[in-house]
């Protein structure tokens, strides 16, 4: 029975899982392919930016040059395309299963057969999982893909090891919109709180790189440690940030597995 439910729950993800697929794929493979644009005219670039505060540019996610591998990731798709990506999936589907199924009615039919409220849930979480991992993996193969076609001259293996880092900072949020779903049972209470977290996230992060004396504020946002550069420059993956993220992911959604055991839906 959880797989039945585990199928059905890609069934209903597939639309939402290739258009974001595409747009992942093809931002991707755009950035990918301007890139030694952005290499050749780097002298130049790097006077334009110079007329910039370092700390605002930091704020972005431009911490050195463009043509630097690992900034140029960071500024193109940590800083800008994949929260995006990521918060959009994680309050679509962690919403779903409890909280827009509820709103719809459709959660009394799966929940009457044999399967348990656990069970049901798991097996949500576990299709959340997979949607995520394979967005992931796309948003870097535009990337190295269609780098490769055009000599960018990317470390396939480097840029690779920035997938699992981007699928835990999804997870965690994922984790987060799901609990966040059993806990108010609505779906726009629990994706604007998500949305708007992220957003407190991001200015917060911004000022403690323009205010020097507030850095220590930006360790609580996830926007540090989703822009590290150490796999891409250095070879070295960042494992002190994904099991950050993986360990908000776990709670979270151990947490809403735990609460929607008996947790009253008629409230």
């Amino acid at each position: 029975m959880t797989g039945v439910v585990f199928r059905l729950e890609l069934r209903r993800s597939r639309s939402l899982a290739i258009w974001l697929g595409v747009v992942v794929f093809a931002y991707g493979a755009f950035v990918g392919g301007f890139y030694p644009v952005i290499r050749d005219n780097s002298k130049l670039l790097d006077e334009y930016m110079a007329v910039f505060p370092k700390p605002m540019l930091a704020a972005f996610g431009m911490d050195g040059t463009l043509s630097n591998h690992g900034t140029f990731f960071n500024t193109y798709m940590g800083s800008m395309l994949w929260p995006i990506v990521a918060a959009i999936a994680a309050a679509i589907l962690g919403t779903r299963m409890a909280a827009a199924d509820l709103d719809r009615g459709f959660i009394e039919l799966p929940l009457a057969t044999r399967i348990d409220r656990v069970r049901y849930l798991a097996a949500g979480i576990a299709g959340q999982i997979l949607i995520l991992g394979a967005l992931a993996v796309l948003s870097v193969a535009g990337v190295v893909g269609v780098g490769a076609i055009v000599g960018a001259g990317f470390d396939t293996g480097r840029f690779l090891m920035e997938v699992p880092l981007l699928f835990a900072f999804a997870c965690a949020l994922g984790g987060i919109a799901t609990l966040l779903s059993v806990i108010t049972l609505s779906r726009a209470i629990s994706a604007g709180v998500l949305a708007g977290g992220l957003l407190a996230m991001y200015l917060v992060d911004a000022i403690s790189k323009i205010e020097a004396d507030l850095d220590w504020i930006g360790t609580l946002s996830f926007f540090r440690y989703v822009r590290t550069t150490s796999a891409i420059n250095l070879g070295v993956a960042p494992w002190s940030e994904i099991a950050l993220f993986a360990a908000i992911a776990v709670v979270t959604w151990a947490l809403a597995v735990w609460i929607f055991r008996k947790r009253d839906l008629v409230a």
